[in-house]
């Protein structure tokens, strides 16, 4: 028996969804744009262990162009499609595991305010809170440097949506209270489960004044329950081991994710997957989700930052690959793009990379795959567990 590791880089598009269009992000390419600013920069993006698993072709593949240069092929590469009608965390996470999101999402206009009068009137009553800030569209810092002060000497939370289904609710975790937050969020949480809103957010902060104010590790996210067996489930249903890293465990509501590690940061998350791949037993599915190219970078359209932690993703990827035993399989995907050369602050709908690396893999195209699925119902059959209801294996 084999086993399996699952790594999302949050938001690495590499262009090119057919219906990009009708999300407004045509022409979006995280991959394709980050390289472009390096060289604008006279810099060359350096990715020679993910081009080498086939990413710079994976790239052609969704958008016609490889901004990486050819390179000797050590895996399997592919470009997967979205089929649901999202580019959240929440659906791409889902399809991934085999889990399509079969209904429309919830989401809430730009307005000010963006949330109707009952909904504030009820969260405020049920979580006895003096009042809500904000109450627009924002970018989560830009929120508390606006409204930090105000929320510290009011009590009033701060709540804010996105592009996203999710609402967000920022607070200080000393003078609010980090469990407190966590109540108000479970107030949130039920008050809007029927409507399909994705996901309810805690973002906890700490510092005096907007000069100091920073977002801890402490997030966490209230999400809805998937409608059918994920392919986390059906390994814990078999009695396989399960080890969620990072914010897994929230994307999928907590409902097979086995043993959940919070770890906070891109680097503390590497080192603590390289730790635990020894510990991973025969048939184990280990996944986790790199936050910090979608949460430091995309959001905040800093072109340069991404790329920098891309190349330092990169290097260390060849300690991972060291760590891979003999049947083994690594699976490197993204949920969604978040192209930061784009307009506005929210993700791109793109396609995504499927990189396939393990000992003794012969080098070729997956082609292209017409569903996330595909990836979710590849390592179901890898690990010798039921078929998922989506998706079509390509092992």
């Amino acid at each position: 028996m084999s086993r399996a590791f699952l790594f999302i880089l949050d938001s690495f598009g590499i262009g090119g969804a057919p219906d990009a269009a009708a999300f407004g992000d045509e022409g979006a390419n995280t991959l394709g744009h980050i390289a472009r600013h390096f060289a604008e920069q006279g810099l060359t993006l350096q990715l020679p262990v993910m081009n080498g698993l086939g990413l710079g072709r994976a790239a052609a593949m969704a958008c016609g162009s490889n901004p990486l240069g050819d390179a000797p092929l050590s895996g399997r590469w592919g470009a997967a499609v979205e089929v649901s009608k999202g580019k959240d965390t929440i659906t791409g996470h889902w399809e991934i595991a085999g889990v399509p999101v079969p209904f429309a999402w919830h989401y809430y206009p730009d307005h000010d305010p963006a949330f109707p009068p009952d909904l504030l009137e009820a969260i405020v009553a049920r979580a006895q809170v003096p009042g809500l800030l904000s109450l627009r569209h924002a970018s989560g810092t830009q929120v508390i440097q606006d409204f930090g002060v105000e929320h510290i000497r009011t009590g009033k939370p701060i709540m804010y949506t996105s592009a996203d289904s999710v609402i967000q609710f920022a607070a200080h975790e000393q003078h609010f209270g980090l469990e407190r937050l966590y109540a108000l969020c479970r107030v949130a949480r039920e008050l809007t489960y029927d409507i399909k809103v994705g996901r309810i957010i805690a973002r906890p902060f700490i510092g005096e004044s907007p000069a100091d104010f920073t977002r801890t590790g402490n997030r966490k996210d209230f999400a809805i329950t998937p409608p059918s067996p994920t392919l986390l489930q059906l390994a814990c249903d078999q009695g396989r081991q399960v080890i969620a890293v990072g914010k897994i465990g929230d994307i999928y509501a907590h409902v097979g994710t086995g043993e959940e590690v919070k770890v906070h940061g891109n680097a503390a998350m590497m080192e603590k997957v390289i730790s635990l791949m020894p510990d991973v037993a025969d048939g184990g599915l280990l996944m986790t989700n790199f936050v910090d190219f979608d949460t430091n970078h995309g959001h905040r359209r800093d072109i340069m930052g991404y790329g920098r932690l891309l190349e330092a993703f990169d290097r260390s990827l060849p300690r991972v690959l060291a760590a891979l035993r003999p049947g083994d399989v690594l699976i490197l995907t993204a949920d969604h793009g978040n192209d930061p050369s784009w307009r506005g602050t929210d993700h791109t709908r793109e396609q995504v990379p499927v990189l396939v690396a393990g000992p003794g893999m012969v080098p070729g195209s997956l082609g292209q795959r017409h569903s996330f699925a595909d990836m979710g119902q590849s390592l179901a059959r890898h690990l010798g567990l039921p078929a998922l209801t989506s998706g079509t294996s390509f092992f």
